[in-house]
């Protein structure tokens, strides 16, 4: 194979066979750089039946990153940020690259790419999954501001997918995952944004289900510039509880900071608030680095909600009230968000008012029955909604991925799926299979 390989007690092996959430042992690790590169990796792993893992980030919550006894195609060396078109605020970024190195790189041009939350996830994974951030009411998702990608496909083959080339595979990258081959460069329309108004506003928390309530409605009559999330840390055993409330503003060129100060208002009337930090911050900066998880067992599930209702916040408290500790986080969708017709990307679920994720924290000893249990009250949560999203799932069974894609949608993801991958051979991912073939997963992941 041409580029850098790597295999077991070589340098760069283990950081690599590590991903943030799961530890693999891979036959190989390759690091291209370029697309003829990833190509003769592809051809290797083809030739001697090796599972595939395409690494962007490695933040996949189930380790898709790695894996045991295959390869690791790492994109570490696919990082580039180039600017191809100042007039149309066109940017190329390469499929290795992670948001923090996107958002330094377009900071000198006063722009920004609607990304996620954390500055060391790559571009490739959040991209292919949607793309859920800070900005997702005034900008929508990260797929909705892609306007082309270049693809090393199983065959090898490098293939421009945009609305005007091979349109069926552009509209499934877009929401469908890393299932249709190597995704070496993204093409996005960056947006004028260089400041925004960031921060928190923390309340105590005495009624969970008013304060939620009361939040649902001021974000119902927010103006799209404002996106935020409720978060419910999980309860500690001594002190008072509380609720905290991130939020962003990102208002159009020429917006004062009295009109930011306005539209952010009515969250800092929702409750009792214990502490405020709000602030004018370059968006290069709002982007965090994730702390990796302590030695136990996480159990993450989330789901899309048309309606954020009594019934659903009901359910929601009696999660985060259960007796294992939860996390919960319900962040504001709707806005541009919920402008893209649900056809129009794989990415489907554009009726939804928010988005809920809930993270349960088990010693790292306990065993799958313990998972479930403690999993028993997010069921009914779960149940009011209509849609997950992949890059969040904490799980991957046939339902979870049922769930993830109405029937319509995985229809057509599976035949282009047949279309650019008919064997397969990317299958360690919220794998959909080639349609017409019968269903089997790949081994491989550990976790």
């Amino acid at each position: 194979m041409a580029g850098e390989v790597a295999r077991a007690g070589d340098e760069g092996y283990e950081a690599a066979a590590r991903s943030f959430f799961a530890t693999g042992a891979p036959a190989v690790v390759v690091r291209p750089r370029g697309p003829d590169q990833v190509a003769a990796a592809i051809a290797h792993a083809g030739r001697n039946a090796l599972a595939v893992s395409v690494r962007s980030g490695g933040h996949s919550p189930l380790g898709h990153g790695t894996n045991t006894g295959g390869m690791v195609i790492d994109l570490a060396h696919l990082d580039d940020v180039q600017v191809l078109d100042t007039g149309r605020r066109l940017v190329r970024v390469g499929g290795g690259a992670t948001w923090g190195r996107v958002g330094s790189a377009l900071d000198p041009y006063g722009w920004a790419v609607t990304a996620g939350d954390t500055a060391d996830v790559g571009v490739g994974g959040l991209t292919l999954g949607g793309g859920i951030g800070w900005m997702v009411r005034r900008y929508g998702l990260t797929i909705d501001n892609l306007a082309g990608a270049r693809v090393v496909t199983a065959d090898g083959r490098l293939l421009s997918a945009s609305p005007d080339e091979h349109p069926d595979l552009f509209w499934a990258l877009r929401g469908g995952g890393g299932n249709f081959g190597v995704v070496v460069d993204f093409d996005f329309v960056a947006q004028p944004v260089r400041i925004v108004h960031f921060g928190m506003v923390v309340y105590r928390l005495g009624d969970p289900a008013d304060l939620m309530a009361r939040w649902r409605d001021a974000m119902r009559a927010a103006p799209e510039e404002l996106s935020s999330t409720l978060a419910l840390p999980p309860r500690a055993p001594d002190g008072p509880a509380s609720a905290v409330v991130l939020l962003c503003f990102a208002g159009a060129p020429g917006t004062t900071a009295g009109e930011a100060r306005a539209a952010i208002e009515p969250l800092r009337e929702l409750g009792t608030v214990t502490a405020v930090n709000v602030s004018e911050r370059r968006y290069c900066e709002i982007l965090e680095n994730a702390t990796p998880p302590p030695n136990l067992r996480r159990a993450t599930r989330d789901t899309l909600v048309a309606h954020l209702d009594d019934a659903l916040i009901a359910d929601v408290v009696r999660l985060h009230a259960g007796p294992v500790p939860a996390a919960v986080a319900v962040r504001s969708l709707g806005g541009a968000f919920g402008r893209v017709p649900a056809d129009a990307t794989a990415f489907a679920h554009r009726d939804a008012e928010a988005m809920i994720v809930a993270l349960l924290t088990l010693p790292g000893t306990a065993a799958d029955q313990e998972v479930e249990q403690a999993l028993r009250p997010w069921h009914a949560v779960a149940a009011h909604g209509t849609g997950t999203y992949v890059n969040f799932q904490g799980s991957a069974t046939a339902a979870d991925l049922a769930s993830a894609y109405p029937a319509a949608t995985y229809a057509r993801l599976a035949e282009v799926k047949r279309a650019y991958d008919p064997g397969n051979l990317f299958a360690l991912n919220h794998n959909i299979e080639p349609a017409g073939r019968r269903r089997h997963r790949r081994d491989g992941v550990t976790g």
